[in-house]
């Protein structure tokens, strides 16, 4: 009864939660979006360091995060939770460092050796990816406590899309203004963005640390012999997790090989690298427009039905621009715009996925881990980034990319604008089968979930 009073004290889930969970995400791609768009290209056109070798690089380091995030999602889950809650005081405590260490990313040493910079960018790298894992894995298990309404859940998810691609309008827009002078990638600019955008990511995590609370709060529990064994065979129960897992996996990996590939697609096929300023703010309209659409459709007729239609339009979108490769790069961005506002619903939605397959979790097994199940689904989104980053990077020397050379030849710009139109469209149709066959958690379905659950939880506070 104690926990029921306790639960009942707390303000009422309204928009300085939702501004809360905004200002998490913001944080968090203050960096991730400069790195997943620039650095790359920081490596090849600074460092000098061959783009087969930043691939090796992206997919050693992801890879090491993705066991990170377990690592770290499971040490979350034995904690007990503190006054401010089990995920809040990690984003506190961990976000200065993480800061720190991107900034670290971007300082450049003039007159070293080419082995110098390639040990370098595996330490800083490495080190920011594991400190990474510290803040997004609580900050993203931080929403299935929020609240337990599907709808609700349905609003973080689309706040937390909006904080992103906030961040991402200012980088991506801002960002080429300021760390490109005259088309050449500028060592002093990078560092100075870095810098920016440092001081205004610790801003946003402080800001998500005091507007959000933590509503639900699972009874402590000793451990027990067997939990472990009985997580484990939830988890490889969980259908809903399995799918949305291997359909983030491809996205991630589709989108990230496309934020890597338009830098060298603007820059060079298109000789106007400042034309990443209008797509970055194209991309934050898309959002924009998006959003408020969003609730209404997910409460007529669900997150999986609305997602599959943005996935669809995206991956047609994509391969319209495949063949019509002669195109101006105004028409260009405007297909792409079309292809960016469909799997925007993707971006804005995925979130609450993430919450239902953690209340599944909870269903099938009767234990609350959300760091566990959470740090699961970031490992596949890690993964997506490794085999992005390796492939992006493998993909680009293998197309004939040469940061050496003033000018690309025509084999390697055909081979640029494929691996940014082919390959997503095929992509996002893979993803529109997975879910449309296999992902079980479809709004009726979600529904009779949530309330089973509810009922649970009265029982076992009576």
């Amino acid at each position: 009864m104690e926990q029921a009073k306790q639960v009942q004290e707390f303000e009422k889930f309204g928009m300085k939660d939702k501004l809360g969970y905004l200002f998490g995400d913001f944080g968090n791609d203050f960096f991730f979006i400069l790195v997943s768009s620039f650095l790359m290209v920081y490596y090849t056109d600074v460092l000098h360091i061959s783009a087969a070798s930043v691939g090796l690089l992206f997919l050693i380091a992801r890879l090491w995060d993705a066991v990170a995030d377990i690592t770290w999602g499971r040490f979350i889950d034995t904690r007990n939770p503190s006054k401010a809650g089990k995920f809040k005081p990690w984003i506190f405590r961990m976000s200065f460092p993480l800061v720190v260490s991107g900034v670290l990313m971007f300082v450049y040493i003039p007159g070293m050796s080419n082995g110098f910079y390639l040990a370098y960018a595996y330490v800083t790298y490495i080190l920011w990816g594991t400190l990474y894992s510290t803040v997004n894995i609580p900050y993203g298990s931080m929403a299935s406590v929020i609240t337990a309404d599907p709808v609700e859940r349905t609003a973080l998810s689309t706040f937390r899309t909006l904080g992103a691609n906030l961040a991402g309008l200012i980088i991506n827009v801002v960002g080429p203004l300021i760390l490109f002078v005259d088309n050449v990638a500028d060592p002093n600019r990078f560092l100075m963005g870095a810098i920016i955008f440092g001081i205004l990511s610790i801003s946003c995590y402080m800001a998500c640390y005091k507007l959000s609370t933590e509503r639900i709060v699972a009874p402590e529990r000793k451990k027990e012999k067997g939990n472990f064994a009985k997580t484990v065979k939830g988890l490889v129960q969980n259908k809903p997790l399995i799918w949305i897992l291997i359909s983030s996996l491809l996205f991630m990996v589709c989108f990230m090989l496309i934020g890597a590939v338009n830098v060298y697609l603007f820059k060079d096929y298109f000789s106007n690298a400042k034309a990443l300023s209008v797509v970055g703010l194209l991309q934050t309209a898309t959002i924009l427009v998006a959003m408020p659409m969003v609730r209404p459709l997910v409460e007529r007729f669900g997150k999986k039905e609305l997602t599959l239609v943005g996935i669809l339009l995206a991956g047609s979108m994509y391969f319209v621009l495949y063949f019509m490769p002669g195109i101006s790069l105004t028409m260009f961005i405007t297909i792409l715009t079309i292809a960016m506002f469909g799997y925007g619903f993707f971006n804005l939605v995925i979130w609450a996925f993430v919450t239902d397959v953690i209340d599944y979790h909870e269903y099938l097994t009767g234990l609350r881990e959300d760091g566990t199940v959470y740090s699961i689904y970031s490992f596949a989104r890690k993964v997506g980034q490794a085999i992005a980053g390796g492939v992006g990077g493998f993909a680009i020397a293998a197309v004939g990319y040469d940061s050496a050379r003033p000018e690309q030849t025509a084999e390697a710009l055909d081979g640029i604008h494929t691996l940014a139109t082919l390959i997503p469209a095929i992509t996002f149709f893979v993803i529109f089968v997975l879910l449309l066959f296999f992902y079980p958690l479809n709004k009726k379905r979600t529904l009779e979930m949530t309330n089973e659950l509810i009922e649970r939880r009265e029982k076992a506070v009576e």
